[in-house]
C-alpha cells in the first residue's frame, strides 16, 4: 500500500478549491490575477506547489501582503491569508482610500486558511473593502506540509507562550488557534480521529478538549469525515515537550538531523560551493550556490534518515555505479571517492553535470558533517550522551559513575558552551530517571548546579536554560523536603579530577519526582554504538498501533468508536454561503497523527517514517508540531523569550 503525500494533498486542494473555483479560474488567455499572501500562506504554497503550477492557473504576480505594493487596478487579486487581525487589517487597507489613494486591485477573492471569528468577519464585511470582494471562503489548510508525512504550524513562539508561567493569559487564545490548525489538518486528511493525550500534563487535558470541539464542528459541516474502511481506528496523539526532553538534546547521527545540528542550514537552505569544471580549486574556490533540501531533491529524500556512515558509503557507490554505467575511465577503481574525483568526472562528462552535481552536493554535506563532528569532539560527546540517555555503556553494562566521563568534557575549553549545557541537562535528566533507567538520587541541588556551571566556565546567564526545564513539568532542581545522598557522592568518586574534589560537599535532598515516564521498550535490533537511543515517541506510536497504550497515562476522547455527539450543534463556520465544501483525502486504512506541543526534533520525524514502514504501511503515521527544533533551537526555546523578527 502506498503512503499518502501530505504536500501533494495540500497542493491539489489549493489548486482545485482556490485557483480553479468558478469565480477565480482563468476564463480566457489574458485573464491574469495577482496572488497576495501572508507569511504562513506563502510557506504553505511554497511547500506544496511549484511556481509553474500557480502560473498555469492564471497567476501573473505573487506578492507579500505585509510589504508595500504598487496598485494594479486592472487586475483582480486572490488573497490567501490567515484570518487574524494583522492580515485582515492589511486586506481592508488595500481598498480603503484613507490608506491608499486608489484601490490596490480591481477586485478581491479572499481565501482564509481557516475559520474566521465573528468579530473579524463583521469588521471585514462592514468595511469599504466589502464591495470589492467577489469570493470569500475558507480552504481549511492552516498548517505547513513540511514533508510527505510531516507538518508544522510555523509558530515557534508557541513554546514560550505554552510553557512560560507569565504567559498564562495568552496561552488560552494560542491553544485555541493551534486546536483549529490541527483540526484543519484532520479535515484535509479526511479523518475524525480518537484523541489520546498525556494525562501527566494538565495543559493537555484542556487542549485535547479544545481540539475535540473543533473536530466536532468540522464533522458537523462534513458528515463523511472519518468514514470508510478502518478509519474508525485513526488516532490523534497530543503530547507536550516534557514527555521526552532527552531526544532534542542528543547529537543525532542520521543525515538530516546531523546536517541541521552541525551545519548552517536556515529554512532548509544550504549554501553549497560549486566548482567550475576543469578549474583549479586553489586558484578558483568556486561559486556559492544556495540549495533547498526538501522533498523535490530525490537523493536527499532517500538519504536523510540513514546513518552518516551509511550515507558516505551509499553516495560513493552511487557515483561509481553511475560512472561505470556511463563508461568513464578508471571509474571502477577501489579507492575512496573525493571531491576532486567528482570535479574530474564533471569535467569529463559535462552532459551529466546535473546528476553529478547532485552527488557532489550531498557528498559535500556529508563531508562537512564529518569534519564538524571530528573538529568538535563529536565522538566523545556522543559516547557520553548515549551513556547518559541509556544509563548503560555500549556493552549494556550499567554505569555507576557517570561523572568520571563527564568531568573531562566540562573542563575541556575546546568544547562549546552549548554542548556542555546539553551534557549537564542530560545528566540531570538521567539523575531524575527521565532517560532509560530508574532514578538513583533524584536530581541535583541548586548549589551543586551553580558549581557545575562555574567549573565548566558556563556564563551565569545560561543557568536559566537549565532551570526553565522545570516549566516542562520536569523535576530539575531537587525538592529539599527529603534528605539523601545525591550528586555529591557521584562527583566525590571522581578523585582524579580537581573539579571532583571541590564540588558538592553538601549532601542533596530528594522529593517526589514529577512527570514519571512509562518504562521503555527493549529493542534488539543492531544499532551503532553512538546511536543507541530510540525517541520515546516511537514506543508510543507502536503501542497505539498494537493497541497496548496505557489508557490511564493516555486517556482517550471522541472519535468514531466513541461517537455520542449530535452534530446538529452549530458549526463555527456560521456564515453559510461563503463556506467551502471540505471533503478530505480518502484512504481506507487508519492513520496516526502525532502533535507535540513545543517542538519536534528530527529523530522523532524519522520515527514516524520508520513506524509506517515497519507495519507494512497498514497504518500511516504523520507527525508535527508548532515548529521543528534542532538542539540549538531547543536551548533557545528554553530561554523563554519571544522570537525576534529575524528569528522567525
Amino acid at each position: 500500500m502506498t503512503t499518502s503525500n501530505l504536500q501533494k494533498l495540500v497542493g491539489a486542494k489549493l489548486i482545485n478549491e482556490m485557483l480553479r473555483c468558478d469565480s477565480v479560474k482563468q476564463k480566457e488567455r489574458n485573464d491574469w490575477k495577482v496572488l497576495v499572501m501572508d507569511r504562513l500562506a506563502t510557506r504553505i504554497i511554497s511547500a506544496s506547489c511549484k511556481m509553474h503550477d500557480i502560473m498555469s492557473e492564471g497567476i501573473t504576480i505573487v506578492e507579500d501582503i505585509m510589504k508595500k505594493r504598487e496598485p494594479l487596478g486592472m487586475l483582480e487579486a486572490v488573497y490567501f491569508i490567515q484570518p487574524n487581525e494583522k492580515s485582515v487589517n492589511e486586506l481592508i487597507n488595500d481598498f480603503d482610500k484613507a490608506n491608499a489613494l486608489v484601490p490596490k486591485y480591481k477586485a478581491a477573492h479572499v481565501f482564509f486558511t481557516e475559520a474566521c471569528n465573528s468579530e473579524l468577519f463583521t469588521r471585514l464585511t462592514q468595511s469599504k473593502c466589502a464591495k470589492y470582494i467577489k469570493t470569500l471562503r475558507e480552504v481549511n489548510i492552516a498548517f505547513l506540509p513540511y514533508e510527505r508525512q510531516v507538518f508544522t504550524l510555523d509558530s515557534p513562539d508557541t513554546f514560550f507562550i505554552s510553557y512560560d508561567p507569565s504567559q498564562a493569559s495568552a496561552r488560552v487564545q494560542q491553544l485555541d488557534v493551534i486546536a483549529e490548525q490541527i483540526a484543519t489538518l484532520c479535515a484535509t486528511l479526511g479523518e475524525y480521529p480518537t484523541i489520546r493525550y498525556r494525562s501527566e500534563n494538565e495543559k493537555l487535558v484542556e487542549f485535547a478538549h479544545a481540539v475535540h470541539q473543533k473536530l466536532n464542528q468540522y464533522k458537523a459541516d462534513d458528515a463523511t469525515m472519518g468514514e470508510g474502511g478502518d478509519k474508525a481506528k485513526s488516532v490523534l496523539l497530543l503530547l507536550d515537550r516534557g514527555f521526552d526532553a532527552v531526544s532534542p538534546l542528543l547529537h543525532e547521527l542520521t543525515f538530516q538531523a546531523m546536517a541541521h545540528d552541525l551545519l548552517k542550514i536556515e529554512n532548509d537552505v544550504f549554501e553549497n560551493e560549486v566548482q567550475t569544471p576543469g578549474a583549479d580549486p586553489k586558484a578558483n574556490p568556486g561559486q556559492k550556490q544556495k540549495v533547498l533540501l526538501d522533498e523535490n531533491d530525490e537523493l536527499w529524500t532517500e538519504l536523510r534518515h540513514q546513518h552518516i556512515a551509511v550515507v558516505t558509503q551509499s553516495i560513493t557507490k552511487k557515483i561509481k555505479d553511475f560512472a561505470i554505467q556511463k563508461r568513464v575511465k578508471d571509474a571502477d577503481r577501489g579507492e575512496r571517492t573525493t571531491m576532486k574525483d567528482l570535479s574530474v568526472m564533471i569535467k569529463k562528462m559535462p552532459q551529466y553535470q546535473k546528476e553529478l552535481n547532485a552527488y557532489a552536493l550531498h557528498f559535500n554535506i556529508a563531508e562537512q558533517c564529518m569534519n564538524a563532528y571530528n573538529r568538535d569532539s563529536g565522538e566523545k560527546l556522543c559516547s557520553v550522551e548515549q551513556n547518559l540517555a541509556m544509563g548503560t555503556d555500549a556493552e549494556g553494562e550499567r554505569i555507576k559513575d557517570h561523572m568520571r566521563n563527564i568531568v573531562p568534557l566540562l573542563l575541556d575549553t575546546v568544547i562549546a558552551i552549548e554542548d556542555k549545557l546539553r551534557i549537564i541537562m542530560l545528566y540531570i535528566l538521567h539523575k531524575n530517571g527521565y532517560c532509560s533507567t530508574p532514578p538513583d538520587t533524584f536530581g541535583i541541588t541548586e548549589e551543586n548546579l551553580d558549581k557545575l556551571l562555574s567549573h565548566a566556565l558556563i556564563p551565569t546567564d545560561k543557568k536559566g536554560i537549565i532551570s526553565n526545564m522545570q516549566h516542562l513539568n520536569l523535576q530539575i532542581i531537587q525538592d529539599q523536603s527529603r534528605r539523601e545522598s545525591g550528586v555529591s557522592a557521584d562527583l566525590g568518586r571522581t578523585s582524579a579530577m580537581h573539579m571532583a574534589t571541590e564540588l558538592f560537599i553538601k549532601p542533596s535532598g530528594a522529593g517526589r519526582r514529577k512527570n514519571i515516564p512509562q518504562s521503555r521498550k527493549e529493542r534488539t535490533e543492531t544499532t551503532y554504538t553512538n546511536s543507541r537511543w530510540t525517541p520515546y515517541v516511537k514506543d508510543i506510536m507502536e503501542d497505539i498501533i498494537d493497541e497496548k497504550l496505557d489508557s490511564r497515562q493516555f486517556p482517550l476522547i471522541g472519535g468514531q468508536r466513541n461517537i455520542t455527539a449530535n452534530f446538529s450543534a452549530q458549526s463555527s463556520r456560521e456564515f453559510g454561503g461563503w463556506m467551502q465544501n471540505r471533503k478530505g483525502a480518502v484512504r481506507s486504512g487508519p492513520r496516526l497523527i502525532v502533535f507535540i506541543l513545543g517542538g519536534v526534533c528530527y529523530s522523532e520525524l524519522r520515527s514516524a517514517y520508520e513506524v509506517t514502514q515497519n507495519n507494512n504501511k497498514k497504518w500511516e503515521v504523520f507527525i508535527g508540531s508548532d515548529h521543528i527544533v534542532t538542539p540549538r533551537q531547543f536551548l533557545r526555546d528554553l530561554e523563554m523569550k519571544p522570537r525576534q523578527e529575524d528569528e522567525q
